[in-house]
């Protein structure tokens, strides 16, 4: 298995979505539902796949 650098846009988002967690974490963000775990977690999913899969 080799592992590929992430494209800039997938790299971007996961960055975006990190934001949003740590920021949520801290109740800045009481609109959000979910709880900033799981946003984190959705953050690195979204960065392992775009390391695992090429291209994207």
């Amino acid at each position: 298995m080799t592992l590929n650098a992430p494209t800039k846009v997938v790299f971007l988002l996961s960055l975006v979505i990190a934001i949003i967690g740590v920021v949520a974490a801290f109740n800045l963000l009481t609109f959000v539902p979910i709880p900033a775990f799981w946003i984190m977690t959705l953050a690195y999913l979204l960065m392992v796949g775009g390391s695992l899969l090429k291209g994207v």
